[in-house]
């Protein structure tokens, strides 16, 4: 399949033709610069031949370049759209196999109070994967199509991280202790909508990618300085590589085979992440976690400790 296609072999077909291309180039100024030296009486016809050979070479090499760009742009798109549909029908299938299961079953059999109060809580989490979808979906086209965004306003960033917090233990059904927090009081100025959505995806990241026996998150809230604030949301996961930590903020980017993957997701949460914090004109960072296994986003904005907006 196209999707699945390596970039080898463009690759390996641009690289000959530069070669060939560059081969071509200099055999032509050889054999101009022969005849040259051969019958001078040609010289300005030989000039003109040089340079207008050498004019079309160039073309071509830069032609062949640009093809090779657009090519492996191409595959790429592919990859990512065939991720995106593999991810998308997955995230649909799961919960409404599952919801279609529950449903035949409570009307083709009497089910106890206590079975019915489990299928209830199972229907209303797959319930809840399929907003969770729709709402990063929805999310996505207002990136797309609101390039400006909510007016900003001044927020409360260590509250509306601990709101996070909280939700994202309940829907995940945690303990409250899953995440740690330790914020130091900070104000940013931002549409609050914005910096829910960051956190909301981050925090929800660091609680399905942590270590399963022993999940733990910890997010802290730190100023730099007095015009900028830097918060740290950190899992005890497996962590990411360092050579594919520039993919992930990719759009429909997820690492690995879509349909091997037992994480459930579409690869538009850390999309959306970056490109809310980079309209705050903050900047987002991975980075290890110190001392141990596990993954850092370090998401920096502009802001300041509450005590310097008294």
């Amino acid at each position: 399949m196209f999707e699945h296609r390596s970039l080898r072999w463009p690759i390996t077909i641009g690289v000959v033709m530069f070669v060939v291309l560059a081969a071509l180039l200099v055999g032509w100024v050889i054999v101009l610069a022969f005849n040259l030296a051969v019958q001078p009486k040609l010289a300005a016809l030989y000039i003109a031949l040089l340079s207008t050979g050498a004019a079309f070479l160039i073309l071509a090499i830069v032609g062949t370049a640009l093809y090779l760009t657009l090519s492996i742009k191409a595959i790429n798109l592919s990859r990512r759209q065939s991720n995106f549909i593999d991810a998308v029908t997955h995230e649909l299938k799961s919960p409404i196999a599952s919801l279609k299961l529950y449903l035949q079953t409570l009307n083709r059999r009497n089910v106890s109070a206590a079975e019915q109060e489990v299928f209830l809580k199972d229907m209303l989490e797959d319930v809840e994967r399929l907003d969770q979808l729709i709402n990063h979906l929805l999310d996505v086209a207002r990136l797309e199509k609101d390039r400006v965004g909510p007016q900003p306003e001044d927020v409360r960033l260590d509250q509306v991280i601990a709101a996070a917090a909280e939700a994202a233990c309940q829907r995940y059904q945690r303990p409250a202790d899953t995440i740690r927090l330790d914020l130091a009081p900070a104000i940013v100025c931002a549409p609050p909508v914005d910096l829910e959505l960051i956190f909301r995806n981050l925090i929800d990241n660091g609680l399905k990618y942590a270590n399963e026996q022993q999940p733990l998150v910890e997010v802290s809230i730190r100023p730099e300085g007095a015009s900028y604030v830097v918060a740290r949301v950190s899992d005890n996961g497996r962590g990411i590589p360092l050579s594919l930590r520039h993919l992930v903020f990719g759009r429909f980017v997820r690492l690995g085979s879509e349909l091997e993957r037992e994480k459930p997701g579409t690869g538009l949460g850390l999309y959306i992440v970056r490109s809310m914090v980079a309209r705050l004109g903050g900047k987002i960072r991975i980075r290890d976690r110190d001392r141990a296994a596990g993954t850092t986003f370090e998401v920096q904005l502009p802001g300041r400790p509450l005590s310097a907006s008294n």
